[in-house]
């Protein structure tokens, strides 16, 4: 069986190890996705069970910077508070085992995050994809984009799609390696396509999104369904995109959110995201497009909502939303 290690392998067979930057440093954005990923075909790989299409948040995402030290253990610091002995702090090291090099090494990483942890916002694919950059600068690799997104997938799976800034799809691949299951950038500049974060919690979510995938994988009886129009919708989002239908867009994003969370909630026992607050601003968000408001919802594994809008409608969705912050993702950044 194909393990991340011989992923890592693979890639990094002829580079080299010998630091070329004290302190690197890479930025990474969380992305949110309108085609949702939930599910894999091989969980140790973090292969996907179906394809899925993503939308960057610009400047909102983690920053790392790293380095090596003589320590025979590595050191976390997040968000400027020393990280040990916790669950972060051991899946970092599991990560980072993938990157010791032939003469074992111990690395420090500072992670500045500027998004709530695991509260539905992609914290672990900004963080994980900002580690691999760092890496990437830290050696000098020059590694190409799509290797960037396999090395990131191994943290987790929607890293794969935090390496680059816009409109991203990430493809499932066919190969059991996984070596043909990356992301890559969507060829459109939407300057108009606006992203709202509606941030109702931002503590830990009880279950995190990798026990809410498995549990759902094993137990829902309609989980196979679930792939099924996971694979086709994820084509039918892309072709909005790339035609800049927003209504068609919107339509399919916030039905492709309410079926996921919908094969959850039939899982023995069902998994619940949503809370009070969710469900009010989803009726509100129904309301407002019924007196012709162009505004569509999608929702991760986290009570938070993100709403979908134009530019032209900004100053309205304020109006209606007065906590919502506004991210413009081709306005943010230079792509």
């Amino acid at each position: 069986m194909f393990t991340k290690n011989d992923t890592v392998k693979c890639i990094l067979h002829n580079k080299n190890w010998k630091i070329t930057e004290k302190n690197a440093q890479a930025y990474a954005p969380s992305n949110i996705a309108l085609a949702k990923y939930w599910g894999k075909r091989n969980a140790e790989l973090n292969l996907p069970a179906n394809p899925s299409v993503s939308i960057s948040l610009a400047d909102k995402g983690a920053t790392a910077i790293i380095n090596t030290i003589p320590d025979p253990q590595d050191k976390f610091i997040i968000n400027q508070k020393n990280v040990f002995g916790n669950k972060h702090s051991a899946r970092l090291t599991q990560y980072l085992d993938l990157f010791r090099g032939p003469k074992p090494q111990f690395y420090q990483l500072e992670l500045q995050v500027n998004i709530p942890f695991a509260a539905g916002l992609a914290s672990s694919a900004c963080i994980f994809a900002s580690i691999i950059l760092a890496l990437n600068n830290l050696y000098a690799w020059q590694l190409k984009t799509h290797e960037l997104s396999i090395l990131a997938r191994l943290g987790s799976g929607s890293a794969a799609r935090s390496i680059q800034h816009g409109f991203v799809e990430w493809d499932k691949g066919i190969r059991d390696d996984g070596l043909d299951s990356f992301a890559t950038l969507i060829p459109i500049r939407w300057s108009e396509f606006c992203v709202g974060l509606c941030i109702f919690e931002t503590k830990e979510k009880a279950v995190s999104s990798r026990e809410g995938m498995q549990h759902t994988e094993a137990t829902s009886p309609f989980y196979a369904d679930w792939v099924e129009y996971a694979n086709q919708s994820a084509g039918e989002i892309k072709s909005a995109i790339l035609q800049q239908d927003f209504l068609r867009l919107g339509e399919l994003a916030e039905t492709n959110a309410a079926t996921m969370h919908s094969t959850m909630l039939s899982a023995n026992p069902p998994i619940r995201y949503h809370t009070q607050q969710t469900l009010d601003h989803i009726q509100q968000v129904k309301k407002l497009r019924q007196t012709g408001l162009k505004v569509f919802y999608t929702q991760d594994a986290g009570p938070n909502l993100k709403l979908l809008f134009l530019s032209s409608d900004m100053e309205s969705i304020k109006q209606h939303f007065s906590n919502i912050e506004i991210i413009q993702p081709f306005h943010a950044v230079s792509l």
